[in-house]
């Protein structure tokens, strides 16, 4: 008989995900959410999942044998006080993941500020494409799978491991459950202002990762970054990156508006896509492949079918000669590193960058200074009012008007508008034919996208 799961706030894009593949994998899976509509929905329900809509004592099944409590989900939920009262027992979804999934697998986890889904994506690609049939758990929409989750009982699991913290009762970061043989580190910078104190705090649960990989891992660090240099392993570990004391040394060779070509260590290979940030990434999943087996030329061919990931640098339109970008950038870095490789993709032509302050971090002044030297990067801006900005403290909230002036001040245009209809009004005035408009959000953005599209036409 399956085991039954049953998952509290079963319509979050991980949880939702993750019930879909243990479901695949043979549990009996129920869940509730007070948030029950599409596209989630119609995925359980294809999946056979019964969700309840509300929370309350009486959705807790008697036979379940585990509840998987979601990271949304808090003291005061009535179904989580009714679980507590009933002493059932229940775990978090990275440690569920960890006893049900993970356990006993080579587990190659993608950490870092940045890039974690797309390189979590790309590796799972590799492995794909070259026949290993991996597991894997993917923050976003991948192109070249059908999901973004597949449990499996394949020796590879690939996940990516994200260091916000785990449960309302499990303040640990989520990837310290799930027990890496190779650990990739892309970069640490400062960010999730709303539970980590300063960067030593964001280091410190970094290191406690690499302190879980075994002498027999791996760990990738990227070489060319201080806070990652910082850190210490017991597991052998390669610094790959652009430097020269690097151990796997990144030299691009050439690109074009639609790949780039580089070496690792003078080994050739190709990307389908566009900027430095994107090698780096390629570059760790060219060495976790090698240290999960496969041969250069397997890896090649891998890198050569990659397709991407969904809100990463997506086209959403082409209206009157303007192209309009989605990407799922709200960080000042992702922000400065996409728009230059977006200045490869499009030679001469100019950028607008769009962005929303919405993120825990990006609604904060932690970072005024760096996301003023990121707008910097494009031709002209638009900024939004800061989102729910109650949320934070006034004297630590994004100074948004202030951010456009120091942009402007340094010759680029920049706008701050209070709402979507005044954006649109600010870009039909501003843009011409042949411009490129990036929108900047980690959220739908009032559905921005499909409003300036019509607005543009």
């Amino acid at each position: 008989m399956s085991k039954h799961l049953h998952f509290i706030g079963i319509c979050g894009t991980a949880m939702g995900s993750t019930a879909v593949a243990m479901r695949q994998l043979g549990y009996t899976i129920s869940g509730s959410d007070e948030k029950v509509y599409p596209p989630m929905s119609e995925v359980l329900r294809e999946a056979g999942i019964p969700v309840t809509e509300g929370y309350q004592g009486s959705n807790l099944p008697a036979e379940a044998d585990l509840f998987v409590v979601g990271n949304a989900i808090s003291r005061g939920n009535e179904e989580l006080e009714v679980l507590l009262e009933r002493r059932l027992p229940y775990t978090s979804m990275a440690e569920m993941l960890r006893r049900e999934v993970i356990q006993g697998k080579r587990s190659f986890v993608i950490s870092g500020t940045h890039g974690k889904t797309t390189t979590t994506t790309l590796l799972s690609w590799i492995l794909e494409h070259a026949g290993r049939n991996p597991g894997y758990m993917i923050g976003g929409v991948p192109e070249n799978f059908a999901t973004g989750a597949r449990f499996n009982r394949s020796e590879f699991f690939v996940i990516e491991g994200d260091e916000y913290d785990t449960a309302y009762f499990d303040k640990r970061s989520k990837f310290l459950h799930y027990l890496p043989e190779c650990a990739i580190v892309n970069n640490i910078e400062f960010d999730h202002a709303d539970i980590f104190r300063d960067l030593d705090d964001i280091r410190l649960t970094f290191q406690r990762l690499l302190n879980s990989v075994p002498r027999n891992g791996l760990v990738l660090l990227n070489g060319d970054d201080s806070n990652c240099l910082a850190l210490k392993s017991y597991a052998p570990t390669l610094k790959v990156g652009l430097g020269s004391s690097c151990d796997e040394v990144i030299a691009i060779t050439s690109a074009d508006p639609e790949s780039t070509s580089f070496t690792l260590s003078g080994v050739p290979f190709t990307l389908p896509m566009i900027g430095e940030f994107n090698v780096r990434n390629a570059a760790m999943c060219i060495c976790a492949a090698r240290h999960a087996g496969l041969s250069d030329d397997e890896i090649r061919s891998g890198l050569a079918s990659f397709r991407g990931v969904k809100r990463r640098q997506t086209v959403r339109a082409e209206v009157n000669g303007i192209t309009i970008i989605d990407d799922f950038g709200h960080h000042p870095t992702a922000i400065r590193e996409t728009l230059r490789g977006f200045r490869q993709k499009y030679p001469g032509r100019r950028l607008w960058a769009v962005f929303e302050p919405r993120s825990n971090t990006s609604r904060r002044n932690v970072l005024q200074g760096e996301l003023i030297e990121a707008l910097r990067e494009a031709d002209g801006s638009v900024v939004a009012a800061v989102a729910n900005p109650e949320k934070v403290a006034a004297d630590q909230r994004l100074d948004v008007n202030a951010v456009a002036a120091a942009v402007s001040a340094s010759g680029q245009l920049c706008f701050h508008e209070a709402n979507t209809d005044a954006i649109l009004a600010r870009l039909k005035q501003q843009t011409r034919p042949g411009d490129v408009i990036i929108i900047f959000s980690n959220g739908g953005f009032d559905g921005i996208h499909s409003k300036l599209a019509a607005a543009l036409g």
